[in-house]
């Protein structure tokens, strides 16, 4: 009984905060074409997650597509951040970058060449070399899905259905 009135307590404290579960993002576009999706795993995600979040169609087609999302870039960087007394690398920055446009296929564009650009520190010692190439793919996933979300929340974001 204590419990329930607990657990029925704090569900009415989230409900009272504003907290929400994420649900369909609502993009203001009613069918969308993914340039370099077959060739990009960035692509790929991002199809998906535009298939099982919105509303919205991807079609095959860019003849058909009320908006393109074109891929122009998909990097990502390693460089030294830090090294130790004896000259080894001790710390290592990665880089992501995505640079992206959307278009109506007739030269309008509903979002600009646009570029995110993502880093993430990590640590490094000679003793754990597989361990720390492991981890930096995990830390490049992470960036990736996280550019997924901002493509996201950026497309979501335009106004109208009307190009700029």
């Amino acid at each position: 009984m204590l419990l329930q009135a607990a657990a029925s307590g704090g569900l009415a404290l989230l409900a009272g905060c504003g907290f929400a579960l994420r649900g369909t993002a609502d993009l203001p576009f009613s069918t969308l074409y993914i340039g370099a999706a077959d060739t990009s795993e960035l692509g790929a995600q991002l199809r998906r997650y535009v298939r099982n979040t919105t509303n919205t169609r991807i079609v095959e087609d860019p003849k058909e597509a009320q908006a393109q999302l074109q891929i122009l870039q998909e990097t990502r960087e390693r460089s030294i951040l830090s090294l130790d007394a004896s000259g080894r690398v001790r710390e290592f920055e990665l880089r992501y970058l995505f640079a992206f446009r959307v278009h109506d296929g007739k030269g309008q564009d509903y979002i600009p060449p646009t570029t995110i650009a993502l880093k993430r520190d990590l640590t490094f010692s000679d003793a754990n070399t597989l361990a720390k190439d492991s981890e930096a793919n995990l830390l490049y996933r992470d960036m990736q899905n996280e550019t997924v979300q901002q493509v996201l929340r950026r497309m979501a974001a335009v106004e109208s259905k009307q190009p700029s």
